[in-house]
């Protein structure tokens, strides 16, 4: 696959500096022009001022400039504009108004992180010690961008932009309301849902493992309980570890870990998914406002509602 990351997103909110404090909380590190870096994936999320909270841009990593030819082609047989620059292609789903920029740029290198030992029925791998995550007291920082989350009043029409135009690959389904889709490695960097407006619905940040969810979810309710929406859980689809919590502007940032891995293509069988297992595989059950948050009716009056 010549694309090969989810690189950045811009997302749009109205109250930028209260938003900015919440990603600092969430152990993304500030830096200039309304960035916020991770540990391995550098610059990855940038807030702007806009009316209201939404996606405005996401950036993916490609190999070389052939990728950004076989994507312009694509989009063409799409109907859709596209503008070439020197290492980059930009295009716009004209549903949601995203703007999707290929890029070409190196591949993350993300250094191995040892597995934690763990006991269990006949198997002893760590005698002696308390676990190794009860031991750890630093913060919790992400350590790249996972995913997005995006709503559209068009299903096929956003999905065919993301798969069909700029080459995502197809991880699994949600009846005909959802499509889990990849440009890396990862079971999904971008998910599509049918949706009443167009919205951002989420962003989701790999910590080390599910103790590292769990702490930096306790981290960032104390003292604010408000900022829980839903978690600890485990998905089906990609299977990882969630904790999801709420941005002061409306958005939902999840902590995730042990997302599934398609290194082969032809290895991967798509599922669709129904019911209850569409969204978790244990853990409590979703809130109604992870389902259809709070402002969404807002949102569909072009109004802001926190």
């Amino acid at each position: 696959m010549g694309l090969h990351r989810l690189s950045s997103v811009t997302i749009g909110v109205p109250n930028l500096a209260e938003t900015a404090g919440y990603y600092a909380d969430f152990g993304l590190a500030p830096g200039a022009g309304g960035w916020f870096a991770t540990r391995d994936g550098g610059d990855q999320l940038r807030l702007v001022t806009a009316p209201t909270r939404r996606l405005v841009e996401l950036v993916v990593g490609v190999d070389d400039f052939d990728d950004l030819d076989r994507a312009a082609r694509r989009l063409e047989g799409l109907g859709v504009a596209a503008r070439r620059s020197a290492d980059a292609l930009a295009a716009r789903d004209a549903v949601t108004g995203v703007r999707a920029v290929l890029r070409v740029e190196p591949r993350v290198r993300q250094p191995e992180v040892p597995a934690t030992p763990y006991n269990g029925p006949g198997r002893v791998e760590r005698a002696g010690a308390r676990a190794p995550g009860v031991l750890r007291a630093g913060p919790v920082r992400p350590r790249k961008l996972g995913h997005a989350v995006v709503g559209t009043t068009d299903f096929a029409a956003t999905s065919a932009f993301f798969r069909d135009g700029l080459g995502f690959k197809t991880s699994d389904m949600i009846g005909d309301a959802g499509v889990f889709l990849r440009c890396s490695t990862d079971h999904h960097n971008v998910l599509v849902l049918a949706a009443p407006v167009a919205f951002l619905h989420h962003t989701s940040w790999q910590v080390d493992d599910v103790d590292d969810v769990g702490r930096g979810a306790s981290a960032m309710l104390e003292g604010h309980p408000e900022r829980h929406v839903w978690g600890l859980g485990r998905h089906h689809a990609g299977s990882n570890f969630f904790w999801y919590l709420k941005d002061p502007a409306g958005n939902f940032a999840e902590y995730y870990s042990d997302m599934d891995t398609v290194l082969d293509d032809q290895l991967w069988t798509p599922e669709t998914l129904e019911g209850a297992k569409g969204l978790f595989n244990w853990g409590p059950p979703p809130p109604p406002s992870f389902l259809h948050p709070d402002d969404l009716a807002a949102l569909m009056t072009g109004a802001h509602s926190r």
